[in-house]
C-alpha cells in the first residue's frame, strides 16, 4: 500500500493532511467531519460469517472481528475525513490486565476484576514481556495487520494510564479511601504506571503505525503523523481538585509530552471542574467532551462555556453531533461553526444514509467552506 492510498477511502492523503492541520489548530477551509454513508446496493456483498460462540471470542478471535468490519467497509462510503480503521481492545484499559487482572468477559462489556488487596503484598507494579494477556493482545494487533492487508488500519486500543488503571486493580471505593488514608502508596503506584505507559503503548505503535509513521487510536476516529493517543481520567469524577492536580495533571502531562498528538476525552459533568487545570498542559492538542447518559449531545449550547474554554486555551475541539434527525445535526453543527470557525473544530456525525450524506457535504461546502 502506498503511502497516500487505502482500499476504502479515496481522499486518504488529503485527510491525513487535514488530520495534521487539526490537531494544530491550523486553517482548514472546512471544519473536519466524520461523516460515513451506507450503501444500499452494495458491490461486494458481505461475507456470512458464523456468529461469536461466547463473550471472549468477541474480543479473541481475530479473524472474526477483521472480516466482521471487512464486511462493514464493504457496506459504508467515508466521506471527508472519516477512515476505516479496525478497533481491537481487551476492554478500556487493558494495561489493568497486563499488569495482573483478570478479565470478566460478557456480551456487552469487558470488566476488570480487582486485584490488589493490599500494596505492600502486591509489590511494585512492573512490566511482564511474558504476561498472557499483554502477549495475547499483541498476537492479536499482529494478526490483524496481516490480514487487514493495507485495506483499513488497525488502531492502536485502549490501553489506560495513571488513576483509571489504578481504579481497576484496587477499586474505586478503595482507592477514593487510600487517596485519604495512604496518599503515598497511591502517588508511588502512579508513578509506576507513568513509567510503564510507554513500555506499552510503544510496542502497539509500532505495530500499527502507517508507512509515514501515522498512526490511529481507537473508538475516537483520530489520525495523527506520529504517536497519536486519546488520554483520560474518568476517575477524577470522584477526587478533588485538589487530588486531581497532584495525582493526575502531572501524568498527563508527562504523557502529552512524550505523545505526539493527544486527545483528552473529557467524561461527565462531575470532571468539568478539572478543566481549568488541564488546559494549563501546553503539549495537550485537543479535547473531547462526554456530557454521559441522559445528557444533551456534544454539539449542544449547553456546554458552550466548556468549547470557550479549551478554544481560549489554543485546544483544539472534537465535537460529536447525533440527537434528532439529520436536520437537527445540521442547525446543530451550524451554530457551532458560526460560534467557533473552521480552524480546529472536528465534527463526527452517525453513520447515515447516502442521501443524507449528500445533502451535509452539500451544506457543509456551501455554508463551511472558505473559498
Amino acid at each position: 500500500m502506498e503511502v497516500g492510498t487505502m482500499l476504502h477511502k479515496e481522499n486518504w492523503q488529503e485527510t491525513k493532511d487535514r488530520f495534521a492541520a487539526w490537531w494544530k489548530g491550523d486553517s482548514t477551509d472546512r471544519p473536519l467531519m466524520r461523516v460515513v454513508a451506507r450503501i444500499e446496493d452494495p458491490s461486494v456483498k458481505p461475507r456470512p460469517l458464523d456468529e461469536p460462540k461466547d463473550p471472549a471470542d468477541i474480543y479473541l478471535n481475530v479473524d472474526f472481528l477483521v472480516e466482521e468490519y471487512r464486511n462493514y467497509c464493504s457496506t459504508r462510503v467515508f466521506l471527508a475525513e472519516s477512515f476505516p480503521a479496525v478497533d481491537l481492545n481487551l476492554g478500556a484499559g487493558s494495561m489493568a490486565l497486563y499488569l495482573g487482572s483478570e478479565p470478566e468477559f460478557r456480551w456487552d462489556t469487558l470488566w476488570f476484576q480487582e486485584c490488589i488487596e493490599d500494596y505492600d503484598a502486591w509489590g511494585p507494579l512492573q512490566y511482564d514481556p511474558e504476561n498472557h494477556w499483554w502477549q495475547t493482545h499483541l498476537r492479536i494487533i499482529s494478526r490483524a495487520q496481516e490480514l487487514a492487508a493495507g485495506d483499513f488500519l488497525i488502531n492502536i486500543p485502549d490501553i489506560g494510564e495513571g488513576l483509571d488503571i489504578l481504579s481497576a486493580m484496587r477499586g474505586p471505593q478503595d482507592l477514593c479511601i487510600d487517596l485519604m488514608d495512604n496518599p503515598s502508596a497511591v502517588g508511588q503506584r502512579v508513578k509506576e504506571l507513568d513509567r510503564l505507559y510507554f513500555r506499552y503503548y510503544d510496542p502497539m505503535y509500532e505495530l500499527t503505525k502507517d508507512q509515514s509513521g501515522g498512526s490511529s487510536f481507537t473508538a475516537f476516529y483520530i489520525w495523527g503523523p506520529g504517536k497519536t493517543a486519546k488520554i483520560q481520567c474518568d476517575f477524577s469524577a470522584l477526587i478533588s481538585p485538589g487530588q486531581y492536580r497532584e495525582f493526575a495533571l502531572p501524568s498527563l502531562r508527562l504523557q502529552c509530552q512524550q505523545l505526539d498528538f493527544s486527545l483528552y476525552h473529557l467524561d461527565g459533568p462531575d470532571a468539568i471542574r478539572h478543566l481549568d487545570a488541564l488546559m494549563e498542559i501546553e503539549e495537550l492538542n485537543a479535547l473531547q467532551w462526554t456530557a454521559g447518559a441522559g445528557q444533551p449531545d456534544g454539539g449542544n449550547e449547553r456546554w458552550y462555556a466548556i468549547y470557550d474554554k479549551v478554544k481560549d486555551a489554543g485546544k483544539s475541539l472534537w465535537v460529536e453531533i447525533h440527537d434528532g434527525d439529520l436536520h437537527d445535526w445540521i442547525q446543530t453543527a451550524d451554530r457551532f461553526v458560526k460560534r467557533y470557525g473552521a480552524d480546529g473544530l472536528y465534527l463526527l456525525f452517525p453513520d447515515m444514509e447516502a442521501r443524507e450524506a449528500e445533502e451535509l457535504m452539500l451544506f457543509a461546502q456551501r455554508h463551511w467552506t472558505r473559498s
